[in-house]
C-alpha cells in the first residue's frame, strides 16, 4: 500500500531563511509579571445506576450528599447532580429531533425540527450504527431483523432512535425520531447490501483465502487503514452528539474489528475519548453470532497447504484472529460504560440492556482537582453512604492532553484531522504560493512555497543557536475531490542567533509532478513547541493540452527571487548549478538583487534563407526585458535579452533569467512589466506585477557590495505520495 502511495509525486524540499519580508512583523507574546488566574472549566460527567444489591430494583430518591466521587483515590466535589427517568418523559410534539444531522431534511421526509435541550430530558436516545463494511449479507439480515423486531414490539414512547450506516462513506440515514414506521422503513433498506468495499483482507496467519502459493497474501496494512476508518466513524458520531448533554447509547452492529498491535492505538483512544466526552455508551454486537471455527476453513475459502490443519496450528490462528476481532469491540464498550454481546445469534438482549441501563440513572458531574493535562487514564470510584446498594458507572476516563503530553500517534492524527477539516487553522500565519513549469505534454512541475513569520515561531536558545521544529503536511486534491499528491516533513531549524530569525521569515519549498487539470492545494504547518497550527488553501489550474496549443506564446509562471543557492538537483528551478528560491512576498531590499526567471515553450522557428546550407536548423528570435514603473514614470529598464537558440534540451524550451541590482532604486512600491516578444512568430505578452523595495536592514557607512545571502540548512526531500 505504501509503495503504491509513493508512485506519483516527485518532491524537492528547500528550507531558506529569507532576508526580507512583506509580512507584517509581529511581536511575540511574552509573559508579563503579575497574577494569573486559571480556571478548570471542564466538567467530568458520569452516569450512575443505583440498584438494590439483592433484588436488582432501581433505587430512586437519592441526593448528591449520598454519593462520594473519587478520582485516582482523591475525593472530588460534586458540582452537578440530576436524576433522569423515562417514566417522567414528556411526549414531544416534534416528529424528529435534530441530533446527528442537524438541519438536514431528507428528500420526501418530514421537516427536521431542532428540539430544545429541556425537551430531551428523561428521554432515552439510542443510535443504531450498522457497520456494513465488516458484515456479510447474512449478518446484515440478522441485525436488520433484530432491529425491526425491537422497533415493532419493544420500542417505548420515551425512546428516540437514530440510524447511521458505514459503507463507502458514513451516512446518517434517519435522525432521532419516535416514528416507528419511518425507522422500520429506513433500517429495511440495509438488507441486500452488496457493497462491502472495505472488508478485512487476508493475513498470513489465517486461511481466509485459498493458499495458491507458498507465500499467502498478507494485507495487514490494508486492515490497519480499514480499522482506522471504522474508529474514525465512531469518533465522528460522538463528536456530532456532544451538544446533547443527556446520556446516549449506541448499538454498534459489526462483523468484528481488529487492530494490529499499537498501529490503531491512537485511533481507538480518540474514539473512546470522544464517546466519553459526548456521554455516549457503546453497546457492541458481533453480528456473526455463534461461530464454529474449523481448522480447514469453511465453504467460502479454499483448502490449506502444509500440516497446519492437522497439528492445531491453523485452528489456533483462526481462534486468535476471531478473538482479536472482538477485543476492540469489547474495549469500546467497557471504557464507555456499555456492554459487549458476542457469540449469540439472539441480538434481543442487546436492545434490552440498553433500555435497562438508561431507564433511570443519576447524572453526576465534577471538576477534577488534578490540573495536569497529561492525557493519562484516571480511575473513577463512586461510593454511596447507604448499605445494600450496588452502583453501576463508567470506571474511568482519559484526561485531556495538551500538546506537550500528547504522543506521536496523537500528534500525527491532529495534523491529518486539520488537513481534512473544512475550517482553516489560524493560530499562526501561513502564506502559500504555487507556480508551474511544463515538463512534457502531460506533466507539469509545480513548486509550492510556504512562508511562516519568524515572529510567530517560539525559538528555543541552544548555545549560540535558535532552535525550533516545524511539522508540515500537505495534499493536492483534484476536481473530483481525490487526493493525488501528498507531502509530509518535519523540519528542524538550527539557526545562528546572529541571523535574527525571529525578525525574518521561514520559507519551505516542495514540489509535485502533476498532469493538466484544476487542483486544490492545502497545507498545514504546526510549530512543535506549543502545538499551534496554521493552514492555507489555494487553487491552481494547469492548462490542458488543447488549451495550451491555442496560445500563440506559451509561458511558464514568472518566478521572482532574491536568493540563489548551490544545488545539484534536476529541476526547472536549477540553472548552472544555482537554484532559485521563490520570493512569494515580492518584497526586496536595496542591497539585494531581483532575479526574474521564466520559460517559453515551443518558440516559433525562423524561416531559413534560400541559400542556407543543407541540414541547417532554423533558429528562434525571442526578446525579453523588464521595466520598473513608479506612478506613471518608467524609472528603470533592463537591456534587451535576445535568445537565438533553445537552451533547455529535451523540453523544447527557452529559459530566461534577468538580474536586476536594486542598489540604485529608491525604496517604495513599483509596477514591473515584463516584455516578451517572439519575433519569429509575431506573438507577444506584457504581464505586470507589483514589488516593494525596502531600505537595507542595517545602514552601512559607505556603499559596499551586497552581502551574500544566508541560508538555513537544506531540508531533506519531502515525502510525496499519490493514491
Amino acid at each position: 500500500m505504501k509503495a503504491r502511495l509513493q508512485q506519483f509525486v516527485a518532491s524537492i524540499a528547500t528550507l531558506a531563511l529569507t532576508l526580507a519580508s512583506s509580512l507584517p512583523a509581529q511581536v511575540a507574546n511574552t509573559p508579563q509579571a503579575g497574577f494569573t488566574l486559571q480556571v478548570n472549566g471542564e466538567l467530568v460527567l458520569t452516569n450512575v445506576v443505583a440498584r438494590d444489591a439483592k433484588s436488582g430494583e432501581l433505587i430512586r430518591g437519592l441526593k448528591s450528599s449520598d454519593f462520594q466521587v473519587f478520582e485516582n483515590g482523591k475525593q472530588q466535589q460534586i458540582s452537578s447532580f440530576d436524576f433522569e427517568s423515562v417514566d417522567m418523559a414528556t411526549p414531544l410534539n416534534e416528529a424528529t429531533v435534530s441530533g446527528l444531522a442537524a438541519g438536514v431534511t431528507p428528500s420526501g421526509s418530514k421537516a427536521v425540527v431542532v428540539a430544545r435541550p429541556e425537551d430531551l430530558r428523561n428521554h432515552r436516545l439510542i443510535v443504531m450504527f450498522f457497520d456494513l463494511t465488516s458484515m456479510q449479507p447474512e449478518d446484515i439480515e440478522r441485525s436488520v431483523n433484530a432491529a425491526k423486531d425491537f422497533l415493532r414490539t419493544k420500542m417505548q414512547p420515551a425512546d428516540l432512535v437514530a440510524l447511521v450506516s458505514l459503507d463507502t462513506s458514513l451516512s446518517v440515514d434517519q435522525d432521532f425520531t419516535s416514528d416507528k414506521d419511518a425507522l422500520i422503513n429506513k433500517v429495511g433498506a440495509y438488507n441486500g447490501t452488496d457493497g462491502q468495499a472495505f472488508q478485512p483482507g487476508a493475513t498470513s496467519t489465517t486461511n481466509q483465502v485459498e493458499d495458491t502459493t507458498a507465500y499467502p497474501p498478507d494485507e495487514s496494512e490494508y486492515n490497519d487503514m480499514n480499522t482506522d476508518r471504522e474508529l474514525f466513524a465512531l469518533k465522528a458520531i460522538s463528536k456530532s452528539l456532544e451538544k446533547i448533554s443527556v446520556k446516549k447509547s449506541l448499538l454498534y452492529f459489526s462483523g468484528g474489528i481488529s487492530r494490529d498491535g499499537i498501529e490503531n492505538q491512537a485511533s481507538l483512544r480518540q474514539a473512546i475519548n470522544s464517546a466519553v466526552r459526548a456521554n455516549l455508551a457503546i453497546y457492541s454486537v458481533d453480528t456473526r453470532g455463534l461461530q464454529a471455527v474449523s481448522p480447514l476453513g469453511d465453504a467460502s475459502t479454499g483448502s490449506m497447504r502444509g500440516n497446519g490443519a492437522f497439528n492445531g496450528g491453523a485452528l489456533a490462528n483462526n481462534m486468535n484472529a476471531n478473538f482479536a476481532s472482538q477485543e476492540v469491540m469489547s474495549t469500546l464498550s467497557t471504557d464507555t460504560g456499555g456492554k459487549a454481546f458476542f457469540d449469540s445469534n439472539d441480538f434481543a438482549p442487546a436492545f434490552a440492556q440498553v433500555q435497562h441501563d438508561t431507564s433511570a440513572y443519576y447524572a453526576v458531574g465534577f471538576h477534577s482537582t488534578n490540573p495536569a493535562r497529561d492525557g493519562k487514564y484516571r480511575k473513577l470510584t463512586i461510593k454511596i453512604n447507604r448499605p445494600g446498594v450496588k452502583l453501576e458507572y463508567r470506571p474511568g476516563y482519559y484526561a485531556p492532553a495538551d500538546f506537550v503530553h500528547s504522543g506521536k500517534e496523537d500528534r500525527e492524527q491532529e495534523l491529518n484531522d486539520q488537513l481534512a477539516s473544512d475550517l482553516t487553522a489560524t493560530d499562526i500565519a501561513v502564506y502559500l504560493d504555487s507556480m508551474y513549469f511544463k515538463l512534457d505534454d502531460n506533466r507539469y512541475y509545480v513548486p509550492v512555497s510556504l512562508v511562516v513569520p519568524g515572529s510567530q515561531i517560539p525559538f528555543v536558545k541552544g548555545g549560540d543557536k535558535d532552535k525550533a521544529t516545524l511539522d508540515i503536511i500537505g495534499v493536492v486534491i483534484d476536481e473530483v475531490k481525490r487526493p493525488i499528491g501528498r507531502a509530509r516533513e518535519t523540519v528542524k531549524l538550527n539557526l545562528d542567533q546572529s541571523l535574527g530569525a525571529r525578525q525574518k521569515n521561514i520559507q519551505y519549498t516542495t514540489s509535485f509532478n502533476l498532469p493538466p487539470g484544476k487542483y486544490q492545494l492545502k497545507f498545514v504547518v504546526r510549530e512543535n513547541q506549543t502545538g499551534r497550527m496554521g493552514s492555507f488553501l489555494a487553487d491552481i489550474s494547469l492548462p490542458e493540452r488543447d488549451v495550451w496549443k491555442k496560445n500563440p506564446l506559451k509561458m511558464s509562471s514568472i518566478l521572482l527571487s532574491s536568493m540563489r543557492e548551490p544545488s545539484k538537483a534536476v529541476s526547472p528551478l536549477v540553472r548552472n548549478g544555482q537554484q532559485y528560491v521563490p520570493n512569494i512576498s515580492h518584497v526586496f531590499r536595496q542591497d539585494q538583487h531581483l532575479y526574474l526567471f521564466y520559460e517559453v515553450y515551443d518558440p516559433t522557428r525562423e524561416k531559413l534563407a534560400d541559400n542556407s546550407p543543407k541540414g541547417t536548423q532554423p533558429g528562434i528570435n525571442l526578446l525579453s526585458s523588464l521595466e520598473l514603473i513608479q506612478g506613471s514614470t518608467k524609472v528603470y529598464e533592463t537591456p534587451i535579452v535576445r535568445a537565438k537558440v533553445v537552451n533547455v534540451e529535451g523540453r523544447n524550451a527557452v529559459a530566461v533569467d534577468l538580474d536586476v541590482p536594486l542598489t540604485g532604486l529608491k525604496p517604495g512600491s513599483y509596477i514591473c512589466q515584463l516584455n516578451v516578444i517572439d519575433d519569429a512568430g509575431g506573438s507577444f505578452t506584457f504581464p505586470r506585477f507589483a514589488v516593494l523595495i525596502k531600505p537595507p536592514a542595517e545602514a552601512a557607512p559607505a556603499p559596499t557590495a551586497a552581502p551574500a545571502p544566508v541560508t538555513a540548512p537544506t531540508a531533506t526531500p519531502a515525502s510525496g505520495a499519490a493514491e
